[in-house]
């Protein structure tokens, strides 16, 4: 039941090229920035990353951006990302991008067993109807684009069929974290770490604070350690290393 490995290198040690992974994080809050790095040094390439959004400000999913390694992306949101919208519409990045609420709600459904739902979010646009750019051709033009959805009416209301979304791997990053793999999430960095731990076959978490399981009251558990395979304790100043993407100030 013990789930906690020594270093990040040895908990992404078998993520193969061409892998699948879906990545927690919400901006830079939530990022499972030592577990990608790690990846960014064994040099895996031809990643298909789910997410939403692909890192900023040279961290994160950026890291891995920059260097090549990501073939695709399905997200909700490019931002300030300025290397992501040069790969993108330079054709050597494939894209989807979903509303952020399908998006969450494909990955919770593929965590919990659930093939596919019916949403209103989409109908009547590119979303359903199909012809979303997914890969530009570099000139301009449209190499792949989406294809339409299923769409079907219930009391009178039009839903679009969406699939949920599994995973060969998930990295996220946990506030804190037992032996057993429960995790507790802390405050925005719980929008998407939950539903990608939920989608991956294999999760990985890092967590800023190891307790001994029982610590963690029941009550206060996010994600139950079922979702969890391994966990590694990030040293005090891995945990202390966050960047603020926006610094604003008030009166």
């Amino acid at each position: 039941m013990d789930k906690v490995v020594a270093t990040a290198a040895e908990a992404v040690a078998d993520v193969p090229d061409g892998a699948s992974l879906a990545v927690g994080g919400f901006g830079l809050s939530g990022v499972p920035n030592v577990l990608i790095q790690a990846l960014y040094e064994r040099e895996v390439s031809g990643l298909s990353v789910v997410s939403n959004n692909c890192g900023a400000m040279e961290s994160g999913l950026a890291t891995l951006l920059a260097a090549g390694r990501i073939a695709r992306v399905t997200g909700s949101y490019i931002g300030a990302n300025k290397e992501f919208a040069r790969q993108y519409l330079a054709g050597e990045l494939e894209v989807e991008m979903i509303p952020q609420g399908t998006l969450a709600e494909r990955l919770r459904a593929g965590g919990a067993g659930i093939p596919a739902f019916y949403t209103p979010a989409g109908v009547g646009t590119q979303v359903a109807d199909g012809g979303l750019p997914w890969r530009y051709d570099g000139e301009g033009g449209v190499a792949l684009a989406s294809p339409p959805k299923e769409v079907r009416e219930f009391d009178g209301t039009e839903y679009v069929l969406e699939h949920g979304i599994r995973t060969d791997f998930a990295l996220v990053r946990a506030a804190k974290g037992d032996r057993h793999g429960n995790l507790v999430f802390n405050k925005s960095s719980r929008n998407f770490n939950p539903l990608a731990a939920m989608a991956g076959r294999v999760t990985i978490a890092e967590v800023e604070e190891l307790v001994e399981p029982g610590e963690i009251d029941p009550d206060a558990v996010h994600l139950p350690g079922i979702f969890v395979q391994r966990l590694i304790a990030l040293t005090p100043e891995q945990a202390a290393d966050k960047k603020i993407e926006q610094r604003t100030v008030s009166a």
